[in-house]
């Protein structure tokens, strides 16, 4: 027999999970990642991540995100750290656009509650706010932020604890599946499995070359300003939010330490073939974009950038996820192009892909993050 049940290829948000749930099913798991734990080099970091319900993108992904609340919170418990802040968010852009729009159709879909407020009653709810007039807002409750690197560590934590064997600093050269298993070398060794899970992050544009999925990498960059009045984006009073507007999408979260309000583009960039070609300074002109947003809709928070951070977006060109076995090796589970909206997911992908490096199938509703749209 080989030496593992299953290789879990990249430790981030998902292989994180993966590891987990694989280890606390009594499977022998190796998990390779070529940086350290809960590192700042891919698509895992930047102190938060939203998670939101009422889910714009398509009514596909609600069943998904509920159980991934519940396993957040089941995180919570086994490792006694506090991992996901309840926050209520806000979708915010023309009544006839894609947030609004989206977040409607989803809450319809799955009878969640949703509050539709004109631009002055955001005004008035969330004071740090200033839409253009004919804006509306789409409020949920069942939304917060996760602490993005604790989440990451939690998994890792716990799925050592589970018996997993986690190698990092110890970057994949290749992959390949036999006819009784797998083999993954790195620059240490070549390593022998069952089964092979790979979450590799914007390196699927290498790792995944012959899925046939056309895979892209974008710069994105993250920045935290400090507000005037503190007080105003207190998690009480601010929600995490996203804004459709004339210049693109942005998303952003409440002030929830020193660093201040957090806001990103989300999008809007140039695409990317690999994460080689990503540049990790921040440039002058990335925080000008970001300090135009919050002058513009969020006047209130729109203090002096205190910190900008780079991460990447892996994306499919629609822009959905792809959790699947690989068409061309059925012992081989992959999880990747989570196109900047993937983290909260990441419990619930880590449960799939336990499934399907288990049982090749699984109970959760898939088909819209098959690789095979795309042949």
């Amino acid at each position: 027999m080989p030496p593992y049940d299953v290789i879990v290829l990249g430790l981030g948000g998902m292989g994180s999970a993966a590891a987990f749930h694989l280890a606390r099913r009594g499977r022998r798991v190796l998990g390779l990642d070529q940086f350290a734990p809960a590192h700042a080099r891919g698509s895992s970091h930047g102190h938060s991540r939203i998670i939101r319900t009422a889910y714009y993108e398509h009514p596909g992904y609600v069943p998904l995100v509920r159980r991934a609340f519940d396993l957040w919170y089941e995180l919570e418990l086994f490792t006694g750290r506090p991992l996901l802040l309840p926050a209520e968010c806000l979708g915010l852009g023309p009544p006839t656009g894609e947030v609004v729009t989206g977040v409607c159709q989803s809450a319809a879909a799955h009878g969640l509650p949703i509050e539709t407020l004109s631009a002055a009653e955001v005004a008035k709810r969330f004071p740090a706010f200033r839409p253009p007039d004919e804006f509306v807002g789409v409020v949920e409750r069942l939304a917060g932020i996760l602490l993005v690197e604790a989440c990451v560590q939690a998994h890792l934590d716990a799925a050592g604890q589970f018996g997993a064997e986690l190698h990092h600093g110890e970057p994949v050269r290749e992959w390949r599946s036999t006819g009784t298993g797998v083999e993954v070398r790195t620059d240490n060794a070549t390593y022998t499995a069952a089964k092979l899970v790979v979450t590799a992050g914007a390196w699927a544009t290498r790792l995944l070359a012959d899925l046939g999925v056309p895979f892209a990498v974008l710069r994105q960059v993250m920045h935290w300003f400090a507000p005037p009045d503190p007080a105003l984006v207190r998690r009480d009073r601010f929600p995490v939010y996203l804004v459709e507007s004339p210049t693109g999408a942005y998303y952003g979260m409440p002030m929830i330490d020193p660093r201040g309000h957090k806001a990103a583009r989300h999008f809007g960039v140039p695409e990317l073939p690999s994460p080689d070609a990503v540049d990790w300074t921040v440039r002058p002109e990335d925080v000008e974009i970001g300090q135009a947003f919050v002058n513009t809709y969020l006047p209130a928070a729109a203090g002096p950038c205190t910190h900008s951070q780079i991460c990447m977006y892996t994306t499919t060109p629609d822009k959905h996820f792809v959790i699947d076995i690989h068409p061309h090796h059925p012992n081989v589970a992959v999880a990747a192009g989570f196109s900047g909206h993937g983290f909260k997911f990441a419990p619930a992908v880590g449960e799939v892909l336990a499934d399907l490096a288990d049982a090749g199938r699984t109970s959760h509703p898939i088909e819209l993050f098959r690789s095979t749209r795309f042949a």
